[in-house]
């Protein structure tokens, strides 16, 4: 069984596959409280669903490409089953983390985007940088940047990526409605930074609501 907040079907707005369709499942429960957080909702309600209902619901969609989030989806221990079934049927699947708990404990066919949280979020210290270790040349890491101390701590993040790393699946994204596009264009092109600007694609199309659709 997982908890489970919402499963929709919507156009992935951020990370290397912006722009596609995807099928998002959103579950519940998160061990941290970003201070820009625009999923509270998903602290602590949602269902209890099994795994083959999961799999039934995601099925009825015509998609293959998805993405487990949350809330923070490793804090449930049947999340990397759910992630297997998913691969073994020929599904992309993209597991959004908050960077505090190992992603070790996730198939690593999966892309794993994971988060790194920069001073503004008052979340920094929970970031678990020994997972820096543990990416592959598949996975991605985000940083949400609302000012320029978040800037440098990202710029200083970078250094500590694997060598192996692509530079475009490292994604520097604005705080919405906080840090504007062009003032971090700015910094980024001035630095020469090794890095994507990454805009929140569903929040253009749909601005009225958090997550698209």
């Amino acid at each position: 069984m997982l908890k489970v907040n919402e499963l929709f079907y919507s156009i992935q707005g951020e990370s290397s596959y912006a722009g596609l369709p995807c099928v998002f499942v959103r579950l519940t429960g998160c061990n941290l409280r970003c201070s820009w957080c625009d999923t509270t909702y998903a602290y602590e309600e949602g269902l209890n669903c099994s795994l083959d209902e999961i799999m039934s619901r995601i099925g009825a969609y015509p998609c293959r490409l998805v993405e487990i989030t949350g809330g923070e989806p490793l804090l449930q221990q049947e999340t990397p089953v759910l992630a297997a079934r998913l691969l073994d049927r020929g599904y992309t699947v993209l597991i959004e983390t908050n960077g505090s708990k190992n992603i070790a404990m996730l198939d690593s066919r999966c892309v794993r985007i994971m988060d790194i949280k920069c001073p503004s979020s008052r979340e920094s210290g929970s970031n678990d940088f020994s997972n820096l270790g543990r990416l592959t040349d598949h996975d991605e890491v985000k940083f949400v940047i609302g000012s320029r101390e978040d800037y440098d701590y990202a710029k200083a993040v970078l250094e500590k990526l694997p060598d192996f790393f692509k530079i475009k699946n490292i994604h520097f994204s604005p705080l919405y409605d906080i840090m504007t596009p062009v003032m971090l264009a700015g910094w980024m092109l001035e630095d020469g930074i090794g890095a994507r600007l990454s805009l929140q694609l569903h929040k253009t199309i749909w601005p009225d609501t958090p997550c698209g659709v």
